[in-house]
């Protein structure tokens, strides 16, 4: 009986370690899309000069 339990414990973290493997990876993915996106997207320049995302 131990035995079995230890093996649908087993069962359920690999099952939601999986499950949070992926949603981390859709994280990553929609992450690195608005990131991608906020180069091409970008403020005006003001004062004729090209925007930074610093300020120096």
């Amino acid at each position: 009986m131990v035995p079995l339990l230890l093996v649908l414990l087993l069962a359920l973290l690999l099952f939601g370690a999986g499950f949070a493997l992926k949603a981390l990876w859709w994280i990553a993915v929609i992450v690195l899309v608005v990131w991608l996106l906020g180069f091409v997207i970008r403020p005006p320049a003001t004062g004729g000069r090209r925007s930074r995302w610093y300020r120096w």
